[in-house]
């Protein structure tokens, strides 16, 4: 009898156990199994491009340095940056004195030829009046021969003479007419049409010519421009001349210029030791908003879909042998449902689906219970609730 109370007791926590052990079975069993949850995205129609991405530099397409051909001090300046000028304007003029003094003394030197010349010709003419006088005595013998040879050789010195005059002549005639020219270098004129774009030398300065041509100011053409784009070693494979190419600016990055691309130069250029080839194309710049320098984000075209149907890179599988690729649709009674579709041109989060699929399919791109939850780290898996 004493033992009794102790033998019920722990017959009554085994009740309890057990009864709790059913529960658990049973609470189990009549709960309805987790669906799967899945991320997707519908496919849906969109422009879609291919395209190799780059920065360019705006340039124009005709630029000149305006140089000085002659030493001297910078006289006067006819012209203000930003201004717009024609072919043949006069730009800038430098001290012509020293020219013109130059242009003089060279002048004289011709002027003073040329008399000598005359006087020459005086010479000779009288040399050979002389020598047909003793030809005409020698052949009555009122003349002896040797003075016939003396008006010989003094007619042939004096002729002799002539021609070195002249040669001196045609060479201070050259020299006149490089002083002359270098007198017109002093007036300074516009190469071609277009705008100063920059001034580096100032009125009053002195430029000195005798090594390298000074320049004084910087013309550009600004109608059109040339954008030289940095394209990357990895993506200038497959860039080559006659692709379609846009690129915006930073001060209106809605709007599109157009152009083609005209040239890949072949040598590159190394930045911050990565290597990058200049593409190059041309746009038209009527209105002048296109200004030298200004930096272009530039799009080549390698590829282009009007109104294709698109899905996300995420949710094509590996590529078979046929080059078809696996999509998983979500069907509306969230079934599963693979599908082989066969994909066009893609970028870098894009691809053009040209059959498998139809507008309004949801194609699962990864699973949800991957995604971490609201309040989770990604990385430590602690927990991201605060303190109570």
């Amino acid at each position: 009898m004493p033992n009794n109370p102790p033998r019920r007791s722990r017959k009554y926590l085994i009740g309890i156990a057990v009864f709790i052990v059913l529960a658990v079975i049973a609470s189990s069993l009549l709960s309805p199994a987790k669906k799967s949850e899945y991320l997707t995205s519908t496919v849906q129609r969109t422009d879609l491009e291919n395209a190799v991405l780059a920065t360019g530099v705006l340039q124009a397409l005709k630029q000149v340095e305006v140089g000085a051909q002659v030493s001297g001090q910078l006289k006067s300046l006819k012209v203000v940056l930003g201004q717009t000028v024609k072919k043949g304007d006069w730009l800038a003029e430098i001290d012509p004195v020293i020219s013109q003094n130059t242009l003089a003394q060279e002048q004289a030197k011709l002027d003073n030829l040329q008399a000598q010349k005359l006087a020459k010709e005086v010479r000779v003419k009288q040399a050979q009046l002389t020598w047909t006088r003793q030809q005409e005595m020698l052949a009555q013998d009122a003349a002896a021969k040797q003075d016939m040879e003396s008006a010989d050789a003094e007619l042939r010195a004096l002729r002799a003479d002539a021609v070195s005059l002249e040669a001196q002549i045609r060479q201070q005639k050259l020299a006149v007419a490089s002083a002359q020219q270098n007198l017109s270098y002093t007036r300074i004129v516009a190469p071609i049409d277009g705008d100063v774009v920059s001034i580096s030398t100032l009125e009053g300065q002195t430029v000195v010519a005798a090594f390298q041509v000074p320049t004084l100011m910087k013309l550009a053409d600004l109608s059109t421009m040339t954008v030289k784009a940095q394209v990357s070693e990895a993506d200038v494979v497959r860039v080559k001349p006659g692709q379609p190419v846009y690129f915006t600016i930073l001060g209106d990055p809605d709007k599109r210029y157009h152009g083609t691309l005209r040239a890949v130069q072949p040598s590159p250029e190394k930045i911050n030791n990565a290597v990058f080839f200049n593409a190059l194309f041309d746009v038209p710049n009527p209105d002048r908003t296109l200004r030298v320098d200004m930096t272009a984000q530039v799009a080549i075209l390698l590829g282009e879909a009007k109104q294709a149907l698109t899905v996300p890179l995420t949710a094509l599988g590996e590529r078979d042998k046929d080059g078809r690729q696996e999509v998983r649709v979500l069907k509306a009674d969230q079934t599963v449902e693979k599908r082989k579709v066969r994909v066009g041109i893609s970028n870098n989060f894009q691809a053009q689906v040209l059959e498998g699929l139809k507008e309004g399919d949801n194609v699962i791109t990864g699973d949800a219970s991957a995604v971490p939850e609201r309040g989770e780290t990604g990385d430590n898996g602690n927990s991201g609730r605060g303190k109570r």
